[in-house]
């Protein structure tokens, strides 16, 4: 029997482009991606004895341990807003940007014994821990406006909203872009540099004091002030808690050179993850 092009379901390439995203085949492979978010949104908690109480608990402990040594002790500024929703506005956001680049950024090498036995799209890792970091952020955002509105509603503060909160769904897509950007960087150079992984923990807790969480951009004097803004997180930051709390620096600026970052850190971040894919087994 003559076989026609029609026959074959799977065409195998001598080359591929540098650059290519191959979204169509990422697409092909969707039922993996929420396979992959299940997993890592079911799995991260599993056989603990709170659960996805977890999900809560850490921005409630980390708010309180502010509230006490940063706000009680240290007597830091909050802008005149209510502790508590001053913190966790910046800590929520934090967490989404600190996860996925943690979990993004070892995709290599957690994932070498799938990678090396079945083939499927390697960004279907990454991109599958963004969605489940999501789901994650999902929740403590929404412990977040449980404090928010407490504030809003039942008590005096400050705290004015604006028509800016139309945008947060824009700074939270720069947020993972800037992760999975970073993370795919990352991850490249791990398959040969183990060091990055070490770097990368100390990295992100040195971030957290580079980024306005624990004190406002307006409390940062002169020069140190420049220093901190071209931290793109800082402008994304600033944002959140002038749509939510109606204080902070925003500058239009700003959340353009965060977003022109996170495009030109995910071009690196892919290009660099698309030729190393095709040579990390021998490696890793």
């Amino acid at each position: 029997m003559k076989t026609t092009q029609e026959d074959w379901t799977i065409e195998i390439y001598p080359k591929s482009k540098l650059f290519d995203l191959k979204l169509k085949e990422l697409w092909h492979y969707r039922d993996l991606i929420a396979l992959f978010v299940r997993r890592d949104f079911v799995a991260v908690y599993k056989q603990t004895i709170f659960g996805p109480l977890w999900f809560f608990i850490q921005p409630i402990l980390t708010t309180i341990m502010f509230m006490v040594v940063f706000g009680g002790i240290a007597k830091m500024s909050t802008d005149g807003m209510p502790q508590a929703v001053f913190y966790l506005s910046g800590i929520v956001l934090w967490n989404y940007f600190s996860t996925c680049l943690s979990g993004t950024s070892s995709t290599f090498v957690t994932n070498k014994g799938v990678f090396g036995k079945v083939y499927f799209p390697r960004l279907v890792t990454p991109i599958s821990l963004i969605i489940s970091k999501l789901l994650t952020f999902g929740v403590q955002f929404t412990l977040f406006l449980g404090v928010y509105f407490y504030f809003l509603l039942f008590k005096e503060s400050q705290i004015h909203p604006n028509a800016m909160i139309m945008f947060v769904p824009i700074l939270i897509i720069i947020t993972g872009g800037l992760a999975l950007g970073m993370g795919l960087l990352i991850t490249a150079l791990t398959t040969k540099y183990r060091d990055f992984t070490f770097l990368l923990s100390f990295a992100i807790q040195l971030g957290m004091y580079a980024t306005p969480i624990i004190y406002p951009a307006s409390s940062v004097p002169g020069k140190m002030k420049l220093i901190i803004m071209a931290n793109p997180m800082s402008g994304i930051i600033e944002t959140f808690r002038y749509a939510f709390l109606g204080v902070g620096n925003f500058s239009w600026g700003a959340l353009l050179y965060s977003f022109i970052v996170m495009i030109v850190l995910l071009s690196i971040g892919i290009l660099t993850f698309n030729k190393v894919e095709k040579s990390f087994m021998d490696t890793v």
